[in-house]
């Protein structure tokens, strides 16, 4: 029982117990009031009457017409007339009368009241006696309404006294409440103020704990900010701040991954030709400067597109990878103009190689740079700001899952796809993510469309951009959950879908996945809903708003590709997070790289102290594997975790 219930109930019975001792002494002292009031009547009325008897000489059909007189003006219950001898001469009795009280109340409260007795006389002779005996009846008439009238106005005191003290706890518990809530917000990473209450031990509770999570507050960003400087340590350049290789590289494989993303993509390397011997000739201030300039022209790509890869190779070699089609020459060209105008100011001899490639995103990741590295090597066979450009074939375009859809363009794709989702011609891939002990935590369920009747079924990859462009991907989520939510029903086995950042722009989509969830309470308990970081980069108040609808019904809500982005929500305490999935940029190698696992440490501190779980994704190395459980991470996924758990 609650400290304020006992409270409650201690006042209530303290008030009670006042109540019921104030209406049990009222009641006693009328009892008496009224029996004593009996007995002066009893013996008053006597005397009066044996005043009134011995007037008439002893005539005693005068003294029966009196006392008949008497009896029938009051309440009586009995006037007998006695002679000398005890013998009874005269009586008039009434007929016996029940009480309107209750026969307990009556048993209660006796009201006990002796007959008045006087003495007659004739003269000098004694003629007898008379008693009168008042009917008790009435008496407890009375004192049963007077008892009721007063329980009621004590009823109505009690009522409004244990309604003040109702509101006076309420008002008391109020600050109590929300110190319990500023300490479960404080758990789940919300750091909320609360205001002081007007009592003054409560003030200085309230201040105590406001004190405590402003402290809090501050170790947890300076243990961002901690993050951050491991990040650029493990991450970054020393000079430029710009991804080094190994990061670059890791940023890479794991964006050509992704089920999103356009069919076709570019990279473009830069390199300040005759490195060592600009350092000879200009100093190495002047050519740092240099390199310097070149970076930020680089940088500024990612800065304004998102989904932009930029990073420095080596001390002369910088890449950027353009997650579009067809813009490889034209970025390759403008970096070329803009770096022919500021380089020479830093010295003669100055020249930049640029080569630029555009291949399909599943292209592997060697042949890349492959491709770009012989575009680069006839660049540096010219003087001067070169670009040189190669556009590599595309068997199968992504987006075209045949040549003839090709060849009848977007709007016979658009056709496919919502025929599919009409159809139901659609299943979900299941990749498990496992935890230290290999156990299966839930399953990854990437969505397949069978776009053409008897078909293959088509990854994401081949689809999903188009179904972006023409704002399809609230219908292909709601399926995918739909699927979900059915494969949970049969064998009880938790999963999770990705659901596309553009879904969340769909004014109904939240409304309409929160009552298909409704159908399906158990199988909601072991369904969660994945998003993108820049979904929370982006459109951070509509994933709160998704997190408020969903998780209330059991659901649960992740963040996958996480990394460096994590340091742009403000607010991240506030999302309403069950679970982070790190990039495989980030995790990938961590095994030989102490800095890459001092950064990982630290996400996993950072993220801990939020109350979130952190998995690990896209893991392909045993060791890098071991190395994260050595880090203490929740979970892992990835082809390493499917060739151990197998394919359910």
């Amino acid at each position: 029982m609650s400290l304020m219930r006992q409270v409650w109930l201690l006042v209530l019975g303290v008030v009670l117990a006042s109540l019921l001792g104030a209406a049990a002494v009222s009641t006693m002292s009328t009892r008496q009031l009224l029996q004593t009031q009996l007995q002066i009547k009893n013996s008053d009325n006597a005397a009066a009457l044996a005043l009134a008897l011995s007037q008439q000489r002893g005539d005693a059909e005068l003294m029966q017409l009196l006392i008949s007189a008497q009896f029938d003006t009051g309440y009586y219950e009995s006037v007998v007339w006695r002679q000398p001898d005890g013998k009874l001469a005269f009586e008039r009795r009434a007929p016996a009368r029940a009480s309107q009280a209750p026969a307990w109340f009556v048993a209660l409260t006796p009201i006990t009241v002796q007959p008045g007795v006087a003495q007659l006389s004739s003269g000098w002779n004694a003629i007898g006696s008379v008693e009168v005996l008042s009917h008790s009846a009435y008496a407890y008439d009375e004192l049963w309404r007077s008892v009721t009238r007063m329980g009621a106005l004590l009823l109505g005191l009690g009522a409004l006294a244990s309604l003040g003290a109702y509101l006076a706890l309420h008002r008391i518990r109020r600050p109590l409440d929300n110190a319990v809530a500023q300490a479960r917000g404080l758990m789940e990473g919300q750091f909320a103020q609360m205001e002081l209450p007007h009592v003054p031990e409560l003030q200085r509770l309230t201040e105590a704990m406001n004190a405590m999570v402003a402290r809090v507050k501050l170790m947890f960003e300076a243990q961002g900010e901690q993050l951050q400087a491991l990040r650029l340590q493990a991450h970054c350049d020393g000079l430029t701040g710009m991804s080094t290789r190994k990061h670059f590289l890791a940023e890479l494989e794991s964006a050509l991954t992704r089920d999103e993303g356009p069919a076709r993509g570019g990279l473009v390397l830069l390199r300040l030709r005759d490195l060592a011997l600009l350092n000879q000739r200009l100093g190495r201030p002047a050519v740092d400067q240099a390199l310097l300039t070149l970076s930020r022209a680089v940088k500024a790509y990612p800065d304004r597109v998102r989904g932009c890869l930029a990073g420095r190779l080596n001390g002369s070699d910088f890449a950027l990878w353009l997650p579009a089609p067809d813009v490889a020459a034209e970025t390759a060209q403008a970096l070329a103009d803009a770096l022919r105008l500021s380089l020479p100011a830093f010295g003669p001899g100055i020249q930049v190689s640029l080569g630029a490639v555009d291949l399909p995103r599943e292209s592997a990741l060697g042949q890349w740079f492959a491709e770009a590295d012989k575009v680069l090597a006839r660049a540096e066979t010219q003087a001067g700001f070169v670009v040189e450009f190669h556009r590599g074939a595309a068997p199968a375009e992504a987006g075209q899952a045949s040549s003839a859809a090709g060849a009848q363009g977007e709007q016979a794709w658009r056709v496919q796809i919502l025929d599919a989702l009409k159809e139901r011609r659609a299943r979900l891939s299941q990749f498990p993510l496992l935890d230290r002990e290999g156990r299966l935590l839930h399953l990854e369920c990437p969505l397949q469309l069978q776009l053409e009747a008897d078909g293959p079924f088509e990854p994401a990859t081949r689809w999903l951009p188009l179904a972006v462009r023409s704002r399809l991907t609230a219908e292909v989520d709601l399926l995918a959950v739909s699927l979900a939510l059915e494969a949970i029903n049969r064998d009880g086995q938790a999963r999770c879908v990705n659901i596309a950042p553009a879904s969340l722009l769909d004014g109904g989509f939240v409304a309409r996945m929160r009552e298909q969830v409704f159908q399906a309470p158990q199988a909601a308990r072991k369904l969660g809903l994945e998003l993108a970081e820049t979904a929370a980069v982006q459109h951070f108040d509509l994933l709160l708003e998704m997190g408020r609808q969903l998780r209330p019904l059991g659901v649960k809500l992740g963040l996958e590709h996480a990394g460096a982005g994590l340091a742009q929500v403000d607010r991240l305490y506030q999302a309403g997070l069950d679970y982070v999935k790190l990039d495989a940029s980030v995790v990938s190698g961590v095994s030989g790289d102490a800095a890459r696992a001092a950064f990982v440490r630290g996400m996993l501190v950072m993220l801990r102290s939020l109350a979130l779980k952190v998995y690990a994704e896209g893991l392909r190395d045993g060791m890098d594997v071991q190395a994260l459980w050595d880090c203490e991470v929740d979970g892992v996924t990835g082809p390493w975790a499917t060739a151990q758990g197998g394919k359910s």
